[in-house]
Parts: C-alpha cells; sequence; structure tokens
C-alpha cells in the first residue's frame, strides 16, 4: 500500500476541488488521491495554522510536508510579506501545492525535498503537521533537521494528535531545543512550539 509520505506516482488520480473561507480569506484547493487529507483541510492543520497566525511571523518560513499546500498558502494569504518555502517527497503533492498556489494568487516557492535534502539557508520559523504513519524515527529526524535550519530566535510549530504521541513528541522538541510549549489544544490535536535558542 502506497503512503502520501512516498513519492509513488502510479496511485490512481482523482481530482478534486474544494472551496472554504477562513480567517476571513476565500481559500481554492486542488486534492487528488495519493494525498494527505484530500477531501477537506484536517482539524490538525487548521489548528495550526491558526496558532502559526497568532504568533507574527516574519521573513522566511517554512512548511515541511506541505501535501497539497493548505497550510503555507493560506500563511502567504495572511501575512503577504512572509517568504514562503514549500516542499515534499511527494511529487504528486508538490505539483498541486504548485497549482494551488497559482490558483490562490500566492508567489510562493514549492520544491520536491526529502526533509531538507533540497532546501538551502535558514529561516525564521518552520512549522510541521507529521506524518504520523512515516514512524518516530522519521518525525524526529524532521525535528532535528527543523533545529538546524532555524535562525537563533526561530519558531518550529508542530500539531500532534494526543493518542499519535503528542506527549512524547513534546518531550523530544525539549530534548532538542531546550524549550517545549504547548500553544493550545482542540478535539485531542495539541499544538507545541520549540524556539532555538
Amino acid at each position: 500500500m502506497s503512503h502520501y509520505f512516498t513519492d509513488n506516482q502510479n496511485v490512481p488520480h482523482d481530482r478534486k476541488e474544494f472551496s472554504f473561507r477562513f480567517l476571513g480569506i476565500d481559500v481554492k484547493l486542488l486534492t487528488d488521491s495519493g494525498v494527505f487529507s484530500k477531501d477537506h483541510l484536517d482539524p490538525g492543520s487548521e489548528l495550526l495554522i491558526r496558532y502559526l497566525y497568532s504568533q507574527s511571523l516574519t521573513g522566511r518560513f517554512g512548511d515541511v510536508g506541505c501535501g497539497y499546500g493548505p497550510i503555507g498558502i493560506i500563511l502567504k494569504k495572511l501575512v503577504p510579506s512572509l517568504d514562503v518555502v514549500m516542499f515534499d517527497v511527494n511529487s504528486r503533492a508538490v505539483h498541486l501545492a504548485q497549482e494551488n498556489a497559482k490558483l490562490n494568487g500566492v508567489d510562493v516557492s514549492v520544491v520536491v525535498s526529502n526533509g531538507f535534502e533540497a532546501i538551502e539557508g535558514q529561516f525564521d520559523a518552520i512549522a510541521l503537521n507529521p506524518p504520523i504513519r512515516a514512524g518516530k524515527e522519521v518525525i524526529y529526524s524532521l525535528f532535528e533537521q527543523a533545529h538546524q535550519r532555524l535562525v537563533s530566535g526561530g519558531k518550529f510549530l508542530i500539531v500532534i494528535r494526543k493518542q499519535h504521541g503528542a506527549q512524547s513528541a513534546a518531550n523530544k522538541l525539549s530534548e532538542i531545543f531546550g524549550n517545549c510549549d504547548r500553544l493550545g489544544r482542540n478535539q485531542g490535536y495539541h499544538v507545541y512550539m520549540s524556539i532555538k535558542p
């Protein structure tokens, strides 16, 4: 079975489009089979976007495992001055994110990359809705990579469900960054933030 966090282009297409209004802006997104949450904006991403927006982000923002692009695209619409870089190992998801950026009239960079492999430079903030099925080893490696790529004072935000290991993820972030705060929770989803010293 293929998962959305792998680069499998053999999954049959089933393209869809859905629209919604969120935080005062109109959003239209194309999705397809083989990508995460293809029928709607998942509640975890929605919660993560709300807390990212509350952080008054500036500078360069990294959307790790961007999927078809809702987090980076919505943030760019909300904060046009942000320099948004979105990347995912799944090339189908990346192509959708590129289409969605055009559909929503935003100028963002969208790249196929396994973690940060194909990405250069440092970030002021990074966000991740972790690919739970990829396993802790992959997810914790992304935590480490995010830490390396943040500027001093840079923020790393994740969303994770309690039953998917929220507490152990928070412990790992504390171990890597030396700090981890829970910004909020809703319907079993927890948003955590760590700041690079």
